[in-house]
């Protein structure tokens, strides 16, 4: 028996340290360790039964060229030489023929570690001159709304919601999408802390809650910004930050002046008692923070009403104090720069937004000719699967699936390459809600021929004579040079890292400053921001 640490680098906010039990060569169970001070040493049922995951039938063990119909052929073996001169000889063709621009790699959250995701493939598709993909099936308006406010500043730390009076949970529920902040919150509110919840269901918080408000989905921006305009209105404002720290300010108060809780109630379908509770409960305790999740970006204002949550610390003085702001993604936490070890700037090219992949490829001008997928099952996952059937049926469209099992999307491939697990490869995983980074080691060889994204992709680079000197082309490598060099063992944010908004980190906007109605945003947004 081989106990073996590792890091899960999936997508979750957690980013949970793993101890691997290998017996002659085979992944027998996997759980947590306490390296990452979030853990504790307990794992969700998803990764403790990925044994099931990597040993499954399904798993793809060799490079392998459709046989019969796209969707209803087989596959047949071939050797990883062979695939390459096919990807290399369709590249080549499609580029000459129809232009780099009808090359489309389409990619998202399957693996998200840091070398597997958006490293030696971006080098790759920005130095061919491919269309661009515009990653906006998840979080795209949670995205902008942090980072016109606040830069997507560095959250307050799940271990730090113990030091909370009050905790407000609006459109998440971690309780299924991050258990160990969910124990957070529990432990917190067992401790004397007031938590609060806003949505539309009765999650498990909400059933433990001093308060629940279960606004009409759809609704939360009008319900943020009745308590804005109250604050404002009854003297909870905190004048001396807004001024020292923030622009906008009095903008926000006229665009939430209309929104009485009456008003917000009767759009809502909630009681006006209630709304009134949750801004007393507010202005009334501190340190005080808002978990904001990504439910509530899912409609036509979501953007704006994401926005009007994260105001709310800025205008109540919420931030300073240990366990006071707000968490949405902690992404923010770290500066590794990827962009500066690729030299591969993004290139003007073709504008592909992932939401309308269905469409574009049964619509663009010019035609996608060479579709390549990776990290991600878009036939399961994206909306208007209708299309995205149609377009996989093409019969002038070779797609690339590269990818660890055959997915519904697999099954409509011309060729398909072999991708390993995160527990047989190397990979750097960060937490964006514990603010961590764990090194990921492999713990057993890949599986039959399976190759990492950052081997293929360096290879395809060398053989269409895209690779240049000085680039890195070995995974670990790339990883300490992300970390900064030395060693390549996590250096910043260190497990424990748990900072204070405006104390220990500051918007990274040009002026340090909470932008409460950016203008970009302002412009992009119909009818303005804050407009319902």
């Amino acid at each position: 028996m081989t106990l073996s640490r590792t890091a899960c680098p999936l997508d979750c906010p957690d980013s949970c340290s793993l101890e691997v039990d290998v017996r002659e060569g085979r992944v027998v169970s996997i759980s947590g360790t306490h390296e990452n001070p979030l853990t504790r040493g307990f794992i969700c049922s998803k990764v403790r039964r990925f044994p099931q995951h990597l040993y499954h039938s399904s798993r793809i063990t060799s490079p392998a060229l459709r046989e019969g119909s796209k969707g209803g052929g087989t596959f047949r073996p071939i050797s990883w030489d062979r695939a390459y001169e096919l990807i290399a000889d369709q590249i080549i063709e499609t580029r000459e023929r129809f232009g780099a621009e009808t090359i489309l790699p389409l990619s998202y959250g399957g693996s998200n570690g840091l070398v597997s995701d958006q490293s030696a493939d971006r080098r790759f598709f920005y130095r061919l001159g491919a269309s661009r993909l515009a990653r906006t099936v998840c979080a795209a308006p949670t995205t902008s709304a942090a980072t016109g406010l606040y830069g997507k500043m560095a959250g307050v730390s799940p271990t730090d919601y113990r030091h909370s009076r009050l905790i407000v949970v609006w459109g998440a529920n971690p309780s299924v999408s991050g258990i160990h902040f969910a124990a957070e919150i529990q432990n917190a509110h067992r401790a004397g802390s007031r938590l609060a919840v806003v949505d539309p269901r009765r999650i498990p918080l909400a059933r433990q809650a001093d308060l629940h408000l279960a606004p009409r989905p759809g609704t939360d921006l009008p319900l943020a910004l009745s308590l804005l305009r109250w604050l404002f209105e009854n003297g909870h404002a905190d004048e001396d930050f807004l001024r020292k720290h923030a622009t906008g300010a009095d903008q926000l108060r006229r665009r939430a002046e209309p929104w009485t809780f009456q008003r917000a109630a009767r759009v809502c379908d909630v009681p006006a008692a209630g709304i009134e509770e949750l801004a007393r409960l507010y202005a009334e305790h501190s340190p005080a923070v808002i978990r904001c999740g990504w439910g509530l970006e899912r409609n036509r204002n979501g953007g704006s009403a994401v926005a009007a949550v994260l105001a709310l610390p800025a205008v109540a003085g919420k931030f300073g104090v240990r366990g006071g702001g707000y968490t949405l993604s902690n992404s923010g936490a770290y500066d590794l720069a990827p962009e500066k070890l690729l030299d591969a700037p993004e290139p003007a090219t073709r504008l592909v937004n992932m939401n309308r992949v269905g469409q574009t490829l049964l619509e663009a001008e010019p035609p996608v000719r060479l579709l390549f997928v990776y990290n991600c099952n878009p036939l399961a996952t994206l909306p208007r699967q209708d299309l995205v059937r149609r377009g996989l049926e093409r019969e002038d469209l070779f797609t690339i699936v590269f990818d660890q099992v055959l997915t519904d999307t697999a099954r409509y491939a011309d060729l398909l390459l072999p991708a390993p697990t995160f527990l047989e490869q190397h990979d750097l995983a960060r937490g964006y809600g514990a603010m961590l980074l764990h090194p990921v080691l492999p713990v057993i060889p890949p599986l039959g021929q399976a190759r990492s994204n950052f081997e293929v992709f360096t290879e395809l680079g060398r053989r269409l004579g895209l690779s240049r000197p000085g680039d890195l082309e070995d995974p670990v490598e790339y990883r300490r040079a992300l970390l900064g060099g030395g060693n390549g063992e996590v250096r910043f944010p260190a497990a424990g890292f748990a900072p204070i908004q405006f104390v220990d980190v500051f918007p990274k906007t040009p002026d340090r400053r909470a932008h409460l109605v950016p203008p970009a945003l302002d412009a992009e947004a119909p009818g303005g921001l804050y407009s319902f």
